[in-house]
């Protein structure tokens, strides 16, 4: 089957010839400022794909999706007069790497520059035209240094509420503020947090790691605990990460995924004075609310589990159901303890709050549904319009009363809507909208409270107990943190035998011994930054790969991130929703913090985002190995040809859209490079290819013109719009056009081929070879991926003859073609001499004959 399949176009042959042409030659490298043959006057383009994580397993079918899309415009843009940045790297630091490390003994460097070299070797064998000489990999020494180089920044920075901008340290230094004041305000700092700890991994997890209670990789079983973990301070830019969404060309689904991540709610903070028969002192807790105006209605208070406060305020007699409690609560996810808690779950502390509007003695309880990471870790219960707090007080018998009155004829249990203020003292009778102004102004003057926006978005814990990461260029010395001089970058990891977790939070550079003792006096930090680092400014480092005295020179900054008025510099990114929130909200707040130190020119770093869609397997299920539906690019490409996988990517629907893979799609877009090879060439018996005698040294006729210059058209408009499956089928119509003439115009073939290099590269580069070889005319300079981009016509496209259709009493009789700009007169006249017209007229009378110019004559006749 397969040497039938090969038979239709040689593509084995010529694929690796055209690959190892733009390899040797380094065909797509992209002169940059400084370089001799750079030329400033041409417009820029930066385009990227979101960089893949180099695993062991290599490329799947999903990968090349994005990468062909971006490829496409890149060679498009290239041809059409720009310099054109398109550029490939990996994100090459991560877990599983040093999970095999420790199974195998094996470095993970050298694991990951396999993994890496394999992949590399597979996108070449799909023909994208990369500047392989930018190629960036986050776990390479000169690359890192940058990234603790930006930390550092970071590190020395500190968020002015004033300008709403990131400053350096060094303003609150000149104001005379001490050290721990100042460490209070680091954009990267130091907290005991509570920590989703997995002593199997021996490390850290994010909570998008932890699925019913275990790790994503291995299973293995996490546990709460507080940690000294480092943090950034990225809630210090929550609202400009909402407001400078407005001016990005970006889905508006994944605006609102970002903003809702970020979570904006405007409400009040309210002070409860505690009644703690045992604790030593009565202590206050705050608790944050978007709806003051039902503190009448708050009947119980409940704390995290995790609040500092629990274990001073929980009575003896409460003391063991509380310990009890929060030991079975640690194992939990933030995402178990919310979105999928069916039950709701609590204990009473034994301890009272005083509700400050009418000085009710309401009980404290402990409950896993309440996150320290949200708010106060705090919150007033009001049952009767929260459906949670409902569904506690129901099943622990708590007190629940109406405060809100709904519009007539609903239930006001659980109603969480507007409504009037009742039972509610002084609010009673005013709109929810008021009594939350009245009730905030009330806490206020009686300093029992105040007017608060708050955010869901948590700092960012960047502390990983990790050996295959980043190091941190920090050191202790007297217990206090300090960096290193920027002058000892890059902070190196050391070599290990033993990557193996302690078992312990101690992190696995802690057996490096002589590489934590940095003096007599101080010691390295020993925990390692998460995968996130390097993936927040790689597009960065692309502009200005090989620039060892900064991370981008000012000059490629300006040039490739110039963004003509527009606030992001890269002009087109693609990558998987998968990365839609946490990566981009990464990158935005670096960049942002960047620009503000004076480091950057533009304030966002990406400008138009497009989002891929999944490529489902042919069972229409995700691609698993579970499933045993997993498609290998490697194989198709040996089926069939890089171009039909590239092509096939394309053609399966829009760019957006999920879309199930069929290897029937695969064959059928082979099938029509076959045809646009045997445009060209034709075989004899022997198998032997030569040029077809149909092409001819011949301008188009019209038709063929119209047709033609119609596709040159589409085909831009269309990979403007990244519609690039209706690019497809227009080359398919022109395709069918030559391949139906009788003489083929050899340039209008041409033509033809430089439409279709983009999205087949390989192809079209070839029969270009061997078409200018048999018409010297069209033999051209260079590649066909360096000619320009043909224009249309657009007096081509206006047709010279039109059809019309014949009617007689409404029934078609016949067809005409006529010229274009006929008369009505010169139209009623060809009806009436039309045979078929007068057969069916023949006896009859003419009454009346109706002309559409252009579309139909109508006969009627009786």
């Amino acid at each position: 089957m397969s040497s039938e399949r090969r038979k239709q176009y040689p593509f084995d042959e010529f694929e690796p010839k055209w690959q190892k042409l733009w390899d040797e030659t380094k065909a797509f490298r992209t002169p940059g400022p400084g370089d001799a043959d750079f030329v400033a006057s041409k417009p820029k383009y930066f385009v990227m794909d979101m960089f893949p994580y180099p695993s062991g397993e290599g490329l799947h079918v999903g990968h090349p999706e994005g990468y062909t899309a971006t490829d496409i415009v890149a060679r498009y843009k290239r041809m059409t007069g720009s310099n054109v940045l398109h550029p490939m790297g990996w994100d090459a630091f991560g877990l599983p790497a040093e999970q095999y490390a420790i199974k195998t003994g094996q470095h993970p460097r050298v694991t990951t520059e396999k993994n890496v070299n394999s992949f590399r070797a597979q996108l070449k064998r799909l023909g994208f035209a990369y500047d392989w000489d930018r190629e960036v990999n986050t776990t390479d020494p000169g690359y890192f240094k940058w990234t603790q180089w930006i930390f550092l920044q970071l590190y020395n920075s500190y968020f002015d509420e004033k300008s709403n901008k990131a400053r350096p340290i060094s303003d609150l230094e000149q104001l005379g503020w001490d050290r721990d004041r100042i460490d209070a305000r680091r954009l990267a700092f130091v907290s005991e947090a509570p920590v989703n700890w997995c002593p199997e991994l021996g490390t850290v997890l994010a909570n998008e790691e932890v699925i019913d209670g275990k790790s994503e990789v291995g299973g293995f079983p996490v546990e709460r605990r507080p940690l000294r973990q480092w943090m950034l301070r990225i809630t210090a830019f929550a609202q400009r990460l909402i407001d400078e969404l407005e001016h990005l060309d970006w889905p508006e689904s994944i605006k609102l995924l970002q903003r809702n991540w970020i979570g904006r709610s405007e409400g009040a903070e309210v002070k409860f004075e505690i009644e703690a028969p045992d604790a030593p002192s009565n202590p206050s807790v705050t608790v944050f609310t978007t709806r003051p105006d039902t503190l009448f209605g708050a009947t119980y208070m409940v704390l995290s589990p995790e609040h500092p406060l629990v274990k001073s305020i929980t009575t003896a007699e409460q003391q063991p159901l509380v310990e009890a409690y929060v030991k079975k609560v640690a194992s939990k996810s933030d995402l178990e303890r919310t979105e999928l808690a069916k039950d709701k779950t609590g204990v009473f502390t034994g301890a009272y709050a005083i509700n400050p509007v009418n000085e009710n003695r309401i009980p404290v309880w402990i409950a896993d549904y309440v996150l320290m990471s949200y708010g106060t870790g705090a919150i007033m219960a009001v049952p009767g319009h929260d459906e949670r707090d409902f569904e506690f007080a129901t099943k622990f018998e708590l007190p629940i009363v109406q405060v809100v009155q709904p519009p007539e004829g609903t239930d006001w249990h659980s109603y969480t809507d507007d409504g009037i203020a009742i039972h509610s003292g002084f609010l009673d009778g005013l709109s929810t909208h008021e009594a939350k102004r009245t009730i905030s102004e009330w806490l206020e003057e009686k300093g029992l409270g105040r007017k608060m926006v708050n955010f869901k978005l948590r700092d960012w814990l960047f502390s990983r107990q990790r050996y295959w990461g980043e190091p941190f260029p920090i050191v202790w010395e007297d217990g206090k943190h300090r960096a290193v001089d920027v002058s000892e970058l890059p902070v190196v990891p050391p070599d290990l035998d033993d990557f193996k977790p302690t078992g312990t939070p101690e992190p696995p550079l802690s057996k490096a011994t002589a590489w934590v003792q940095y003096s007599n006096k101080a010691t390295r930090e020993l925990n390692t930054m998460p995968q996130w680092a390097g993936s927040c400014w790689y597009y960065l480092r692309y502009c200005d790969p090989k620039n060892a005295e900064r991370f981008i020179s000012k000059e490629a900054e300006a040039y490739w991130m110039g963004a003509n008025g527009k606030p992001g510099g890269v002009d087109l990114y693609i990558g998987g929703t998968e990365h839609a929130v946490l990566h981009l909200l990464y990158a935005r707040f670096w960049h942002k913090v960047l620009h503000d130190l004076g480091y950057l020119m533009t304030p966002e770093p990406f400008q138009r985002l497009v989002n891929q869609g999944l490529i489902m397997g042919e069972d229409g299920q995700k691609m698993s190995k579970s499933r045993g539906n997993v498609v290998n690019p490697d194989h198709v490409v040996a089926e069939y040809g890089a171009d039909s996988l590239r092509l096939y990517e394309m053609f399966m629907g829009p760019l957006e859209q999920v879309k199930p893979w069929s290897m029937k799609g695969v064959e059928g877009v082979y099938r029509f490079l076959a045809r646009v090879w045997r445009l060209v060439q034709e075989s004899n018996q022997e198998g032997v290819w030569s040029t077809s005698p149909q092409l001819q040294d011949v301008a188009p006729d019209n038709k063929l013109n119209k047709v033609l210059h119609e596709t040159i058209k589409k085909v831009g408009e269309d990979i403007e719009k990244l519609s690039f499956n209706t690019a497809i089928s227009q080359m398919m119509v022109l395709t069918n056009a030559f391949t139906q003439a009788e003489v083929r115009p050899a340039s209008a073939v041409m033509t033809l081929l430089v439409l279709l290099n983009p999205f087949a590269p390989h192809v079209s580069e070839e029969l270009a070879e061997r078409l200018g070889a048999a018409f010297p005319g069209l033999k051209r300079q260079g590649l066909l991926a360096h000619q320009t981009w043909p224009t249309y016509d657009p007096a081509a496209l206006v047709s010279s003859e039109v059809e019309v259709v014949l009617q007689v009493n409404g029934k078609l009789r016949d067809r005409l073609t006529v010229p274009a700009d006929i008369s009505k007169e010169d139209m009623e006249k060809f009806a009436r001499d039309n045979a078929k017209v007068k057969e069916f007229t023949e006896g009859l009378t003419v009454r009346k004959i109706v002309v559409v110019p252009g579309k139909l004559v109508n006969v009627v006749a009786n």
